[in-house]
């Protein structure tokens, strides 16, 4: 089995996705064969380390850089297949919020404008009066007070220009939001905000969300299922409340062990990883963990497995999983 959902639940499906970009060493595999759906009005959690390859699968979805290879169905039509017309169309149902609020924004521009340029672009608005009305609401649905309307980004806090990030996504009133790190650059008083501001939308607008992030303990807040990427590829995929209490992998349970824990007399064993990460540079054949893991074998190293449904809902990429001490 791979890690599909019934089509009538599913907005989004990955099949096969590959990104390969070309470097003066050879083919670097950023995405490798990965497969994902997400259901429509959930939020699937993408996490590992930098580098990994999540923003550039993030970035490929929502149409920001062209596939190698593979299939995106979005709303059941493969969006790699798309015309000029409903490209147009998939870029006003589809939308990213980015990491660093500051760099997305473009400076000259008043908060006005920029949540204002999404609805002038697309020609949303009839009328100067609607275009205000319109910007008016989205300030007020993102907690963006009105006396800010003229201000620009170097204004403002990180947390405020995250806000306007998120209305010129709610623009369009999109049914897909990429968030690549969208927290990752606030405090944490800040990072609280924004989550809870996401979650509300969610709630009330039916949004469905790929959360990408290196924080395991946000995407454990936000998600409802968590897929995690090593190297390029997905290694375990399972409901948030499944992986988090019972990983298998052993990449996971090394990621989840170094999660600290809010209880001071809590005793918790930190795996530690030993070696480099391997080149995504023409990879070798087998597990690309394999370097790194201490259950690896002599089929480890010839044979790279594949996702496989290891137990209901809980699909894991490795050969052993199933017989690996189980570490918490």
């Amino acid at each position: 089995m791979n890690a599909h959902t019934p089509a009538a639940e599913t907005l989004l499906d990955i099949r096969g996705l590959k990104k390969y970009f070309h470097v003066r060493k050879g083919l670097l595999h950023a995405v490798d064969d990965v497969s994902l759906t997400i259901p429509r009005g959930k939020t699937l959690g993408l996490v590992g380390e930098s580098g990994c390859g999540k923003s550039t699968l993030g970035r490929v979805v929502i149409g920001l850089i062209e596939a190698t290879a593979g299939e995106i169905f979005f709303n059941g039509e493969d969006m790699l297949k798309f015309g000029d017309e409903q490209r147009a169309r998939f870029r006003t149902q589809a939308q990213i919020v980015f990491q660093d609020p500051f760099s997305s924004l473009n400076p000259r521009m008043s908060v006005h404008q920029l949540i204002a340029e999404p609805l002038l672009i697309n020609s949303v608005c009839g009328s100067r009066k609607e275009v205000d009305a319109k910007v008016k609401e989205l300030m007020d649905t993102v907690g963006l007070a009105e006396r800010l309307v003229t201000s620009f980004p170097h204004e403002l806090d990180g947390g405020r220009r995250q806000r306007i990030g998120v209305a010129r996504a709610l623009a369009l009133n999109p049914e897909f939001i990429v968030l690549d790190e969208p927290v990752s650059a606030l405090d944490v008083c800040i990072q609280a905000q924004i989550l809870n501001l996401l979650g509300d939308l969610r709630k009330e607008r039916g949004y469905t969300y790929l959360f990408i992030s290196h924080n395991l303990s946000v995407v454990r807040y936000v998600s409802d299922e968590v897929a995690v990427m090593y190297l390029g590829q997905v290694v375990e995929k399972a409901a948030n409340t499944t992986l988090f209490r019972k990983p298998l992998h052993p990449y996971t349970q090394a990621l989840l062990s170094a999660v600290p824990v809010a209880d001071p007399e809590a005793k918790k064993e930190r795996i530690i990883l030993e070696g480099d990460v391997p080149s995504p540079i023409e990879p070798a054949p087998g597990c690309r963990f394999a370097p790194r893991c201490i259950y690896r074998q002599e089929r480890c190293t010839a044979e790279n497995p594949v996702l496989s449904e290891r137990e209901p809902g809980h699909f894991v990429s490795c050969h052993f999983a199933g017989a690996l001490r189980e570490r918490r």
